[in-house]
């Protein structure tokens, strides 16, 4: 009886490892560093391999030796413990050793460590803010600056099915734009609450603290995609917090870069024009999907009593001055951020518009993005 239950649960065991290794989540698991793209990248991830096996080889004496000596010198075969009490060789030797291993291993990780903390020389600097939760990016004497959030497609497949989506919860409407073979530094902030920036393939992450400058630095070889997420608990939507790094040529990053500041001027053209209420209830709809929708929901109920509903609220349906007041400087000691700093005169505009046409609200109010220059 007893072989048999060993038999049945050894074809189990077997089974189900056979069924774990066959699976495709168990194919894309992979359970050391991620070797990376950039020069930081390897020498991290060299510095990795080679303490791990020093250390395995540190297991493999060790542990050999224990188990030859509770073997060879057990006590049924009739071996007497030796009654000593100090050894002086032996002493000596177990001390050096762990020295000579240390001082090897600290050479390679002291030049890894200096290459990650140089900063200097950069050819392109980029200022990253975290905000709950979205990333701003800022480039430095470009211009050029706006904020990273996740991709409407992500989002929208959090509800249907998370499987159809190739990247799920890892695309953003604005990816971070970086040209390849350029040494670019990374300055980094916060505007609430502590944010961690991390992209596994660039081979470091650093943190995005209130009041605090942080800096890192970059040089990506190849064109590509990297993708990488928020690496600290930053409130509700921490999940949702998805960073992409857009690796270009050089002359298409310069394309890119002219169109993004074409696009700047045409966001402040934009705020001396009169716009209609169907355009601004438009733009507004996918303003508010992107930036207050997390709270709010999307049918405008919101989570009460931390995200208070906007269908038929004493804001959404009040005076203006009050709507447009809450929008551009937040409430403080509340959820509600203050979105003056983060959306441009128009996309404020169309929201609040938005907000007082919307969830039943029907005010037919009308917020130019003029009124919103002027109250700033």
């Amino acid at each position: 009886m007893g072989q048999q239950r060993r038999a049945v649960t050894g074809t189990f065991a077997g089974l189900c490892l056979a069924s774990v290794a066959a699976s495709p989540v168990q194919a894309a698991y992979d359970m050391n560093l991620v070797r990376g793209v950039t020069e930081v990248s390897h020498s991290t991830f060299n510095l990795h391999m080679i303490s791990l096996w020093v250390c395995a080889a540190i297991g493999v004496v060790v542990f050999g030796a224990m188990f030859y000596s509770l073997f060879a010198f057990r006590k049924s075969r009739g071996a007497v413990a030796a009654n000593f009490h100090e050894n002086t060789t032996v002493e000596v030797i177990w001390t050096v050793i762990p020295f000579i291993i240390l001082i090897a291993m600290a050479f390679p990780a002291t030049k890894s460590l200096l290459t990650l903390e140089d900063t200097s020389d950069p050819e392109l600097t980029i200022k990253v803010t975290g905000y709950q939760w979205r990333w701003q990016y800022d480039y430095l004497d470009q211009g050029v600056s706006f904020f990273s959030n996740l991709a409407a497609t992500s989002r929208d497949a959090i509800k249907a099915d998370p499987h159809a989506d190739a990247n799920y919860l890892r695309d953003v409407d604005n990816p971070l734009v970086v040209p390849v073979n350029t040494r670019i530094r990374f300055v980094f902030t916060s505007n609430d609450v502590i944010h961690s920036w991390w992209v596994p393939e660039l081979g470091w992450k650093q943190d995005t603290i209130p009041g605090f400058i942080n800096d890192a630095w970059t040089n990506i070889p190849k064109p590509g995609f990297y993708r990488g997420q928020c690496a600290e608990l930053c409130g509700k939507d921490h999940g949702f917090m998805p960073i992409v790094v857009e690796a270009k040529t050089r002359e298409d990053y310069e394309t890119w870069l002219t169109a993004k500041k074409a696009e700047a001027e045409a966001a402040k053209s934009g705020a001396d024009r009169e716009w209609t209420l169907d355009e601004l209830v438009e733009r507004g709809k996918g303003v508010y999907g992107t930036y207050c929708v997390a709270c709010h929901q999307a049918n405008g109920q919101g989570i009460p009593p931390a995200f208070p509903a906007l269908a038929g609220s004493a804001i959404a349906t009040g005076p203006i001055e009050g709507h447009v007041n809450i929008v551009m400087h937040g409430k403080p000691g509340t959820a509600m951020q203050a979105f003056g700093a983060q959306l441009n005169d128009v996309d404020l505009a169309a929201v609040i518009t938005y907000e007082r046409n919307a969830f039943g609200n029907n005010k037919g109010d009308l917020v130019q993005p003029s009124q919103i220059k002027a109250a700033r």
